[in-house]
């Protein structure tokens, strides 16, 4: 029986049979290097450890929610030149997760808002922290569901449960019956106990109206905003750009006036909220 075979049972009794895909490249290793007993011990224990962290970020990634292609790798920062890349790298670090503040991105629609978004929750999942990425909307209609089947409470707990929550496309669609009390509960309940990362093609002072009260809308928009820092993102869309140009049949005009362009109107600059 190989020194394997006799190690097996063992080492899945401890739960750490993954020591077992190392075992013989670290065995050939400390036999060719000459380690020590405790360096080849080691080396297994670092393995196990890298392993471990490994299958846990894919967990929190699965768990978030998000589309695991939009990191900040992937980001094209040099389409977008109003974005302001050290303060979104900055943001990377996860000193506003540790400090409990909110960031608002806003911007135009196809300017990467929710692409940065996920870059943060990429970057929040690899450093330990447990996050979340949903759309506005349906988080505000699977909360609602919850009176139904008497699961409100449960269900509201799933958006203060993560460090980071991220709300997609805020504004998109209207807030209407209890969305508003729903969004508020939210907001309020994460208010400097958990972060929210809010990404909306609307400017911040249209976000009041959006609410339907303006009790509401000033509690709840008020501490979202407190500490709150803010990712001004201006351009053209990404998708319009990639798209191929439009074909018009043979001998048709162009009907707009000559030196006319399409233009995306960009999003009034806003470097902070007023609270």
């Amino acid at each position: 029986m190989t020194p394997q075979h006799q190690l097996t049972p063992h080492l899945k009794h401890l739960r750490l049979s993954g020591v077992l895909e190392t075992l013989d490249a670290r065995q050939r290793q400390a036999i060719d290097g000459q380690w020590s007993y405790g360096d080849f011990l080691a080396r297994l224990l670092e393995d196990e450890i890298e392993r471990r962290a490994q299958r846990q970020l894919v967990q929190r990634l699965r768990r978030a929610s998000v589309n695991l292609s939009k990191t900040f790798e992937t980001f094209d920062f040099t389409a977008t030149p109003s974005l302001n890349r050290q303060q979104v790298l900055a943001l990377a670090s996860g000193d506003y997760i540790r400090a409990k503040r909110n960031i608002l991105i806003c911007g135009p629609t196809g300017t990467g808002k929710s692409h940065v978004a996920q870059g943060l929750a990429h970057d929040a999942c690899r450093q330990g922290f447990d996050v979340l990425f949903v759309n506005t909307h349906t988080m505000v209609r699977h909360i609602n569901g919850g009176r139904a089947d008497g699961t409100l409470d449960k269900r509201l707990a799933t958006y203060l449960r993560p460090d980071v929550l991220i709300l997609d496309d805020f504004g998109l669609k209207p807030l209407d019956g209890q969305a508003p009390a729903d969004l508020y509960d939210v907001i309020n309940e994460r208010y400097e106990v958990g972060s929210i990362v809010l990404t909306s093609n609307r400017a911040p002072e249209e976000w009041p109206a959006l609410f339907g009260n303006p009790l509401l809308a000033a509690a709840g928009l008020d501490r979202l905003a407190h500490h709150a820092e803010t990712v001004i993102m201006t351009g053209a869309s990404f998708r319009a750009r990639r798209s191929p140009p439009t074909q018009r049949p043979a001998g048709e005009k162009d009907k707009a006036a000559p030196g006319a362009a399409t233009a995306v109107t960009p999003l009034s600059a806003h470097n902070s909220v007023t609270p």
